[in-house]
C-alpha cells in the first residue's frame, strides 16, 4: 500500500517530467526536496545529554515551520532508550519507534534523516551508517578520533547525495561570519597568531556517577558499543564517562579545541597544521581518568611550500580554574579581532613611534564592535535552545529542503579531525606531530600514529 509520502512524490515527480530531468535531477532527489507537504521524518541516534538538552531544543524550534517530525529513537541502553522515547513522546504528541540499535532503527525504511549523537568515537562510524541507509544526517563532533575512520567516514559522505551537517555550530554565527569576512577582505592583514583558550572549573564535567551506579551490562550492547575499537571488558565508566578514556575520546582535542580550530582553518582556508606538539597533564581530578584536566598545544600553520610563512596557534584548557574564559583571539600585525569580546580593535597593533624608528608607517586597525552581528534565534517555539546550535540546527533543515551544502560540511568535520587527532598524537607520544599530505596520515617521529 502507498502512503501518502509516496503519492507525494510520485505525483510531483510525474507533473514535473523531464523537465527536471533537464537539470540532472533523479525522481529520488527531486522527491526528497518537495515543499512544506512533505514532511520529513528524523531518526535520533542515541539519546544523550547533549540531543537532550541542546539539539533537541534546537530542532523543536523550527520542526513545524519547516515540516520535520521526529519519530524513532535508537539507544543501545534500555533504561535511556524506554526514557528517551517516553521524553520525546511528550514532546512531539505520539508515538516513537524504541529502537535498540542502528540497524533496527533504519530497517524501518521512512527515516530520512538522523540526528548523531553518540560516543565521540563512534560519530565516524555512525555517518557511515546513515549514509549506507541514503539519510542525511546532523553529527556532532568530533568527526573523527582516527584517521583511519576519518578518511572512511569523508569518502562515504563524499560519494553521496546526502546532506551532512558537523556539529561545529560556530559556523552558524553570524558574529563568525563576520570575523571570516573581515579576515578575507585583506583589510585584517595576515593572520600572525591565534590563541584558542577553554578553562572550566568542574570536577564532575564528563563523570555520570549516579548513571555509572545504574548501569548493568544486561541492559546494553558492549560489544556494539565498542564498534570498531579493540575488544575490553565490561566498564560502564568507559560506557558512560567515555570523554575520559582514550581510544574511546582524546577528551579536551576532540571535544572543545575541535570547535576552536575549525574557525582557524575557516578564516586562513588551510586544511590542517604543518605540526604540533603538545604539554599537560591529570594534575588535579584524580578519579581514574586516562585523558588530561589540563593541555597546552602548539601549532605551526602555513602554505607546505612556503615553510618561512605562517603563524602560530596556542591552545589552552584547563578543568580546574576557569579564569580566562572560553573564546579565540586573532592577532595581526595591526592589532586583534577577539571573538571573546566580539570586537576588532588596534590592540598590539605596529604604533608610530616603534614604526618610525624603522622608518615605516604605523598600521592599526579600526575599531569595529562585531556584537551587532550576535545573531539572534530564528525560532517558532520557545525551547530555550542555545542560539548558535539552533541556528545551526536550522541550516541543516533547510538544506535537506533545498540540497544546498550546510554551513558545517563534512570537510569541515574531516579537516578539524586532522587537527584533533594530530593534538591526541602529540599527547600520547610526546613527540612532534606532522601530517603527510599524499597519505593523510598523522606521523609521530615520521611513523604511521597508531592508536
Amino acid at each position: 500500500m502507498n502512503t501518502r509520502r509516496d503519492f507525494i512524490r510520485q505525483s510531483a515527480i510525474a507533473a514535473a517530467g523531464t523537465y527536471l530531468g533537464t537539470f540532472g535531477f533523479s525522481a529520488k532527489s527531486y522527491g526528497r526536496i518537495l515543499g512544506a507537504n512533505d514532511r520529513v521524518r528524523v531518526g535520533a541516534i542515541g539519546f544523550s545529554d547533549r540531543f537532550k538538552d541542546t539539539l533537541l531544543p534546537s530542532f523543536l524550534n523550527h520542526r513545524q515551520e519547516l515540516n520535520f517530525d521526529m519519530v524513532a529513537l535508537s539507544d543501545l541502553w534500555s533504561l535511556r532508550r524506554d526514557k528517551g522515547v517516553s521524553f520525546l513522546k511528550e514532546k512531539f504528541g505520539h508515538d516513537i519507534t524504541a529502537c535498540r540499535n542502528n540497524e533496527e532503527l533504519y530497517s524501518l525504511k521512512d527515516i530520512d534523516a538522523v540526528i548523531i549523537s553518540t560516543a565521540d568515537f563512534q560519530h565516524a562510524v555512525h555517518t557511515i551508517e546513515a549514509i549506507k541507509a541514503k539519510c542525511d544526517a546532523y553529527v556532532e563532533k568530533p568527526f573523527a578520533e582516527t584517521m583511519e575512520d576519518n578518511r572512511a567516514a569523508f569518502k562515504a559522505v563524499k560519494s553521496s547525495d546526502r546532506i551532512v551537517q558537523i556539529g561545529s555550530q560556530r559556523r552558524s554565527g553570524a558574529n563568525y561570519h563576520a570575523a571570516h569576512d573581515f579576515i578575507k577582505s585583506g583589510k585584517f592583514g595576515p593572520i600572525t597568531a591565534v590563541d584558542l583558550v577553554w578553562n572550566v572549573n568542574q570536577p564532575g564535567r564528563w563523570r555520570r556517577p549516579d548513571l555509572v551506579a545504574q548501569l548493568q551490562e544486561k541492559d546494553t550492547d558492549w560489544k556494539r558499543f565498542l564498534i570498531n575499537r579493540p575488544a575490553d571488558t565490561w566498564d560502564p565508566r568507559k560506557y558512560l564517562e567515555y570523554r575520559l578514556f582514550w581510544p574511546y575520546s582524546s577528551g579536551m582535542p576532540g571535544q572543545w579545541m575541535s570547535h576552536q580550530i575549525d574557525t582557524v582553518h575557516w578564516f586562513s582556508g588551510l586544511k590542517h597544521p604543518r605540526s604540533v606538539v603538545a604539554n599537560g597533564g591529570i594534575y588535579t581530578w584524580k578519579d581514574g581518568r586516562k585523558n588530561w584536566d589540563t593541555t597546552t598545544a602548539v601549532f605551526d600553520y602555513g602554505p607546505l611550500d612556503d615553510l618561512g610563512s605562517g603563524f602560530q596557534v596556542v591552545f589552552t584548557s584547563r578543568m580546574q580554574n576557569e579564569s580566562g574564559g572560553v573564546g579565540e583571539v586573532y592577532y595581526s600585525n595591526g592589532g586583534e579581532l577577539n571573538l571573546m569580546t566580539n570586537k576588532i580593535s588596534p590592540n598590539g597593533g605596529l604604533q608610530e613611534r616603534e614604526a618610525a624608528a624603522m622608518k615605516m608607517q604605523p598600521n592599526l586597525l579600526p575599531k569595529i564592535d562585531l556584537s551587532a552581528n550576535v545573531q539572534k534565534v530564528a525560532t517558532s517555539a520557545n525551547t530555550g535552545a542555545d542560539p548558535l546550535t539552533s541556528n545551526h540546527m536550522r541550516n541543516w533543515m533547510e538544506c535537506i529542503r533545498s540540497r544546498k551544502q550546510p554551513n558545517a560540511p563534512v570537510e569541515a568535520g574531516y579537516t578539524h579531525s586532522i587537527a584533533t587527532i594530530m593534538t591526541n598524537a602529540a599527547v600520547r607520544t610526546g613527540e612532534k606531530i606532522t601530517f603527510d599530505e599524499k597519505t593523510q596520515e598523522v606521523l609521530a617521529g615520521g611513523k604511521v600514529f597508531k592508536y
